[in-house]
């Protein structure tokens, strides 16, 4: 019980995975593109490489020599994996999954095909002439992201024909690593939008926390609450979908398996589609740091990724999350904040800064927490998360 562990990816929420295994006495890797990454603070080591870089990599995985590898982000040379899982290192959740979900054409191929899962209609585009194409197929109006990105990079709404052309250049720009292809989808005239954290252990049944709702700008989440509100029958539907693909994909941790839902109404049955995966923590489940749950996302991820049992999911009280971002024109710096106090100042909430070592327009920079009993409103929740992150203003030093 005392691995190595290189962590790809050292993020908010690889900084918590890195927290959640040292508290159960691991040795941890950080890794990540630039010096000074939130995982990096806290790690026992770190390193410095462009992940996309295969023999960067293998460089990484020869000079440490690690138990276990735990992807946290996508632009990894992930094909790698394949490679040292046959020499008998451990790939969270495995190599398959890493692969497979790095980009979103094989999740999304697996998931329809493959295990029939319902989902928009889709097709792929690797120029504008073939964006076109695609938009003419799945109508409008229409989604378009990068096969790879995260945070809603690169993501855009197509309402008219006017607008492909800077969809197909906003994706390009969005995309992560070296990937020029964009998936386009129909538009889904959804109610609301669920992540069903599925945990999958290798001696211990799948379990699934309180579904997680929440908001996105940008196509990045702006708030979360748990549980969200919906129906048993739609919810059943999602965890037997949830359970599927990620039995398909194997291994064991935190899988964020997210879902658009169409309500039941007028005699009509409720529908349930299949969206998007990460093999991983969720940025929309930073909201189980409000202790909705037995286990935070983080915490389950590593007792799966050490093989220690989990026997239940319990809900204990119900809780919000709410960004903390920078604004829309912050120039490039060190960061600042002002209003800490403030925010800190509100009845049963919390607030996390993430240590980011340098500021952007609209970079997540901190989260803020609120919670109350299982009775207790979740909307209020929400308004209570949004109004304490607004008390803080991220700046750049001067």
């Amino acid at each position: 019980m005392n691995k190595k562990i290189v962590l790809l990816g050292s993020g908010e929420l690889g900084k918590e995975v890195a927290i959640s295994l040292q508290r159960l006495g691991q040795h941890v890797v950080a890794v990540d593109a630039y010096e000074g990454a939130p995982a990096m603070q806290v790690a026992d080591e770190f390193e410095v490489i462009n992940m996309l870089d295969g023999e960067a990599l293998d460089a990484v995985v020869a000079k440490h020599k690690p138990d276990i590898i735990v992807p946290e982000v996508e632009s990894i040379r992930t094909e790698r994996f394949y490679d040292y899982e046959a020499r008998g290192i451990q790939v969270v959740p495995s190599a398959k999954a890493a692969q497979f979900t790095m980009n979103r054409k094989a999740i999304r191929d697996l998931a329809a095909q493959g295990l029939g899962l319902k989902t928009a209609p889709y097709r792929y585009a690797t120029s504008l002439e073939a964006l076109k194409e695609g938009v003419s197929a799945v109508g409008l109006p229409c989604v378009v992201k990068p096969l790879m990105s995260s945070s809603g990079k690169g993501q855009s709404v197509i309402r008219t024909e006017s607008d492909i052309e800077s969809a197909w250049a906003h994706g390009l720009e969005g995309s992560r690593g070296d990937l020029a292809e964009v998936i386009v989808e129909a538009f889904i005239d959804f109610d609301y939008e669920i992540t069903l954290l599925t945990l999958t252990q290798a001696k211990g049944k799948t379990l699934f926390c309180p579904p997680i709702g929440h908001r996105q700008e940008r196509g990045d989440y702006q708030e979360s609450w748990q549980p969200a509100a919906m129906e048993a029958d739609l919810l059943t539907q999602a965890q037997e979908m949830a359970d599927k693909v990620t039995l398909a994909l194997g291994g064991n941790g935190i899988w964020g398996v997210e879902f658009f839902i169409q309500s039941g109404d007028h005699g009509k049955a409720g529908t349930v589609y299949f969206s998007e995966l990460s093999p991983r923590p969720h940025d929309t489940g930073m909201v189980t740091l409000a202790g909705t749950q037995n286990f935070s996302e983080f915490e389950l991820h590593a007792r799966a990724i050490l093989g220690l049992p989990v026997t239940a999911i319990e809900h204990h009280r119900n809780g919000a999350s709410a960004v903390v971002l920078a604004p829309s024109d912050a120039p490039e710096g060190t960061p600042e904040f002002v209003g800490v106090f403030e925010a800190a100042s509100f009845e049963q909430s919390d607030l996390r800064l993430f240590g980011k070592p340098s500021v952007r327009p609209y970079r997540r920079m901190g989260v803020t927490l609120a919670y109350g009993d299982t009775t207790h409103s979740v909307l209020k929740l929400v308004q209570r998360a949004k109004d304490a992150a607004a008390k803080v203003t991220v700046k750049t030093k001067k």
